[in-house]
């Protein structure tokens, strides 16, 4: 019988949460007001993370906190209360990487589950035995592995110990996101959530004894972008994954938009679906499942290291930007009488077509025929941020589906 994977998505406010809770993650990864990782999204305060893990267990979701920075001498003290605090709001597990919280959060939660984070650089069995010697019950693999490492990895741990790895998202140059660049040319720590990512910029080279004439390095007419790391997407290949034998499918981005969020929450929520529908080695997604992952913005996509070595294909882009193709225009509250009742995001127009997202489903698109403010009043289009409006469509969407539009 083969072992439904667990799908962890990420979210780094409320709204976010809400998305991933609605396309149906399986468990969800958070932030609260130290210690994580993303610094740079809102997170959770203790109140809001006791919301929100009453909200995600209600529907029988887990809630995983990270605690995975590395905490100098100086942060220790706050760290007993802090992990305190936490376990009591409800979380499900803590994601660690250094020794010393791990041996804190033993200590002062004992009843929270214990999973090693991908900070931790956990590239072979004999590492991950030790973890599990130490208490923990799940490793989030090093980003540098292959598939063939992780399947001879879960041949030689206890059947106990979990496997996570990431299957979508930003990759990091740096061994497991360890890197310093960031803190050196802009004094923004990535072991503290506050990566500024100078492996995105345009870089030149410059002789020391002739100051102000840069060399070329060259790979196309555009420059080098040789710390530049593709994103990652497996949504083709989840058969690879569960042969592998990871038990847990994560999704990155805490930082990304909550619109982000829904749009590869539900594509890989329908992508693991079908496929235990059918199980077979060959299967791959419907085509409009894997055409979802590129309704949002990303980088362009590979396979990280997962089939090559990074010695083989060093799994660089060489595109400075991210593809950005579609907007997303408002978001559905209900369908009554003939109508759409949404919340705008971006502005569109009658006439414009625009395409509707349900969860679990085959987007739908349409054309915008008659739209009307919140007072009633027939209007050709919509200006302003977060108006409440609708529009005049036969289609019967739920609450939380999406409505888009291709960029212009």
């Amino acid at each position: 019988m083969i072992k439904r994977p667990e799908l962890l998505a990420p979210a780094g406010d409320r709204e976010r949460f809400d998305s991933a809770l609605a396309a149906g993650a399986d468990a969800i990864y958070v932030g609260s007001t130290m210690f994580s990782m993303r610094a740079a999204p809102k997170n959770f305060d203790f109140t809001e993370l006791a919301e929100i893990c009453s909200l995600a267990h209600a529907k029988g979701v887990k809630i995983y906190l990270t605690l995975n920075t590395l905490p100098k001498n100086g942060e220790i003290p706050r760290l007993p209360d802090y992990i305190k605090a936490t376990a009591e709001a409800g979380v499900d597990a803590f994601i660690a990487a250094d020794i010393g919280v791990m041996s804190l959060c033993k200590k002062h939660a004992p009843e929270v589950d214990l999973h090693i984070s991908t900070q931790a650089g956990v590239v072979n069995y004999l590492s991950a035995n030790e973890f599990y010697n130490l208490g923990a019950k799940r490793i989030v693999t090093a980003r540098e592995l292959s598939l063939d490492e992780i399947a001879e990895l879960r041949a030689k741990t206890p059947k106990e110990l979990e496997i996570e790895c990431f299957v979508h998202g930003a990759m990091c140059v740096s061994f497991s996101g360890r890197c310093l660049i960031s803190n050196y040319l802009v004094g923004r720590d990535a072991n503290r959530g506050e990566c500024a990512q100078p492996c995105r910029w345009e870089y030149y080279l410059m002789q020391k004894d002739r100051q102000g004439s840069f060399f070329p390095v060259e790979q196309n007419q555009n420059g080098t972008y040789i710390l530049n790391s593709k994103d990652m997407c497996m949504i083709e290949h989840i058969p690879d994954l569960v042969k592998a034998g990871v038990d847990s499918f994560k999704i990155e981005g805490r930082a990304k938009s909550a619109y982000y969020t829904a749009v590869i929450t539900n594509a890989y929520r329908c992508a693991i679906d079908g496929y235990l529908k059918n199980p077979s080695e060959d299967y791959i997604p419907e085509q409009w499942i894997i055409d979802e992952t590129r309704k949002v913005s990303y980088r362009e996509y590979g396979t990280g290291f997962y089939y090559e070595a990074p010695i083989v294909n060093a799994n660089v882009s060489y595109e400075g930007g991210y593809r950005r193709e579609w907007d997303v225009m408002a978001v559905v509250e209900k369908c009554e009488g003939g109508y759409i009742y949404c919340e705008q995001r971006n502005k569109f127009s009658v006439v414009e077509e625009l395409e509707a997202l349900e969860f679990g489903v085959k987007p739908q698109t349409f054309t915008v025929k008659e739209i009307f403010d919140s007072d009633g009043n027939s209007i050709e289009s919509t200006p302003h941020p977060m108006m409440k409006l609708k529009i005049r469509s036969d289609l019967n969407l739920k609450s939380g589906a999406l409505l888009r539009r291709q960029s212009k």
